[in-house]
C-alpha cells in the first residue's frame, strides 16, 4: 500500500514535468501538414533520469513482511498477558501459602513444605520461559527497527530525487498525525473502556474532562434544548450511527441520524423524521435504542415511542407520575428515559412520593412497567440522572462549571448512598444526560454543543467486595 502511494504520487509529479508547448504556425518540425502550408508543432520535455520502479518494489516488499511479522509479535503480547496473569495469581497464592507457614511453621508437615517449594520451582520455571519469549520478542522488533530504517533511507532518497512538488511531504505528515490519532484511540479505549457490556465493578469513580464535538447541526447556539447520541442498542449495521434532536424551545418535533460520526461532524445526514404534529414531544430526556424513540407525550400525558423501522407511534400512561415535578434547571423533564447493560428505564415523581424520584424498569416489548423502586432524593434538586448497570446516578450542580454525581441508588439491592463525583461543563446549562451503554460514555447536550465524558469504574477485587456508604 505504502509503495501503490509513492508511485502515484511520484507519477504524477513525473507528468507534471512534462510540457507540453504552444500551438504555433510556420513549424517544418513534427507537424502535421495542413492547408496553405501551414503546421502545428508541439514541444515535450520529460524528465532525464528514469524512475527506479525497482527500489519502490522492494519497499513494498519489506512493508508487507514488516506488517506480517508485527501480526505474530502483537499475538504474542496477548499470550504474555495471558501468563503473566496466570503467574501473578500463582505468586499471590504461594505468598498466602508462605506468610501462614511462617505464622503457624508446627501445623505443616514436610510432605506439605515439599509441595510448596515444587511450586515455587514452577514458577520459576514459567518466569524463565516467560523472559526467554520476550527476549525473542526483543530481537524480532530490533530486526523491525533495522528493516524499516532502511525503507525510510530508500524512500526519503526517492523523495529526494523524485518529489519535486513537495507531494510526499505533506502525505507523509498526514500519514503520521493519522496513525497518531488511531492509536491514541486505541490506548483511550484501553484505558477509559476495558470491557464493554461488563458490570463487573462498583460504580463510577471518575469522569474526563468535557470532550466537546462541536456546535449543532444547525449552527445556532440558539438550539439549547434537545439532545445527541447514539443507539443503546443498534440494530444491525447502525451500531457507528449517531442522532441529533435541537429545538429553541423544550420541545420534540424531528430528529436527524448520521451513519457515522464523521457525517454528524459534516452534517451530512441521511436520515430527517419529522413526527406527526399530533404526536410532538416536551422535554428533553428522550433517548434512542433498537431504532426507536423513546420521549415524553402530553396528549395524554404519558410515556412515548416511536419505532423508525415500522413507523409506528406507541403511549403508555403511568397513572402515579406527576407533571408537578422536573429538574431544577429545566423545566417539563418530567419523563427521563434512561439505557443501561440491564435494559431500558424511566424516572419521575409522584405526588405519593412528594416529589422524590421514582425508578421503573421498562418492559420494551409490551412498552409497561415491570417493576418501581422509590428513592430518597428530591427530583427538583438534582440537575439530572442517568443509569449504569442497574444504579442510578443522581447529577447536581456545584457551581458556573462544575456538576457533581452525588447519590445512588442500586436497584439489585435497593440500597443508596452518598458520593462525590465532580465533573466539569463546557457551558453554563444543560437539558440531555445520558450514558450508553454500546460505548461507555456519558453524552450531554450542553446549551447548542455536543459534548460527552468517558467514564472510570471501579475493578478492583477489594472494592467489589466493600459495601458503599448507606444512606441512614
Amino acid at each position: 500500500m505504502i509503495g501503490t502511494l509513492y508511485f502515484l504520487a511520484l507519477l504524477s509529479s513525473a507528468m507534471a514535468w512534462g510540457r507540453v508547448g504552444l500551438w504555433g504556425g510556420g513549424s517544418e518540425r513534427n507537424g502535421t501538414g495542413g492547408g496553405g502550408g501551414s503546421q502545428c508543432t508541439c514541444d515535450a520535455f520529460l524528465p532525464s533520469s528514469t524512475f527506479p520502479v525497482k527500489d519502490l518494489v522492494v519497499v513494498e516488499q519489506a512493508a508487507v513482511e514488516i506488517s506480517h511479522k508485527l501480526e505474530l509479535e502483537m499475538g504474542k503480547l496477548e499470550t504474555y498477558e495471558t501468563k503473566l496473569t496466570a503467574y501473578a495469581e500463582k505468586i499471590i497464592t504461594l505468598t498466602a501459602e508462605i506468610e501462614k507457614m511462617e505464622k503457624n511453621p508446627d501445623s505443616y508437615i514436610e510432605a506439605h513444605l515439599e509441595e510448596v517449594k515444587v511450586e515455587i520451582k514452577q514458577v520459576e520455571a514459567l518466569i524463565v520461559e516467560l523472559q526467554a519469549s520476550i527476549q525473542g520478542s526483543t530481537t524480532v522488533f530490533e530486526s523491525l527497527r533495522v528493516q524499516i530504517t532502511i525503507m525510510v533511507e530508500t524512500l526519503t532518497k526517492l523523495e529526494k530525487t523524485y518529489d519535486k512538488n513537495l507531494v510526499l511531504v505533506t502525505r507523509r505528515e498526514y500519514i503520521k498525525i493519522q496513525l497518531q490519532l488511531e492509536e491514541c484511540e486505541r490506548r483511550h479505549q484501553e484505558l477509559f473502556n476495558p470491557n464493554i457490556g461488563s458490570c463487573a465493578h462498583t460504580g463510577i469513580i471518575k469522569i474526563s474532562k468535557p470532550i466537546v464535538s462541536q456546535l449543532n447541526a444547525h449552527l445556532n447556539a440558539g438550539y439549547k434544548f434537545g439532545g445527541w447520541g447514539k443507539d443503546s442498542k443498534p440494530v444491525p449495521d447502525r451500531e457507528s450511527m449517531y442522532w441529533y434532536s435541537g429545538y429553541t424551545s423544550g420541545s420534540i418535533v424531528d430528529i436527524r441520524f448520521y451513519t457515522n460520526y464523521k457525517n454528524l461532524i459534516l452534517r451530512n445526514h441521511y436520515q430527517h423524521h419529522n413526527l406527526h404534529s399530533s404526536w410532538y414531544g416536551t422535554g428533553n430526556n428522550f433517548l434512542i435504542r433498537d431504532n426507536t424513540l423513546y420521549y415524553q407525550f402530553n396528549n395524554p400525558f404519558s410515556m412515548a415511542k416511536l419505532n423508525f423501522t415500522t413507523l409506528k407511534y406507541e403511549y403508555r400512561v403511568v397513572a402515579k407520575a406527576s407533571t408537578r415535578f422536573s429538574y431544577a434547571h429545566s423545566p417539563n423533564q418530567n419523563f427521563d428515559f434512561a439505557a443501561d447493560e440491564t435494559g431500558l428505564w424511566v424516572t419521575y415523581a409522584t405526588e405519593e412520593s412528594s416529589g422524590r424520584l421514582v425508578i421503573a424498569k421498562i418492559n420494551e416489548p409490551s412498552f409497561g412497567i415491570e417493576e418501581e423502586w422509590q428513592t430518597s432524593v428530591y427530583k427538583p434538586g438534582v440537575s439530572n440522572v442517568f443509569m449504569v448497570c442497574g444504579v442510578l446516578y443522581a447529577v447536581r450542580t456545584v457551581d458556573i462549571q462544575t456538576e457533581e454525581i452525588f447519590y445512588k441508588f442500586d436497584t439489585k439491592t435497593k440500597q443508596e448512598s452518598y458520593i462525590s463525583v465532580l465533573f466539569e461543563r463546557f457551558q453554563e446549562s444543560y437539558t440531555n444526560l445520558d450514558y450508553n451503554p454500546s460505548d461507555q460514555k456519558l453524552y450531554m447536550y450542553n446549551d447548542g454543543y455536543y459534548v460527552n465524558y468517558h467514564l472510570w469504574f471501579n475493578h478492583t477485587a477489594k472494592a467489589i467486595e466493600e459495601s458503599p456508604s448507606l444512606l441512614i
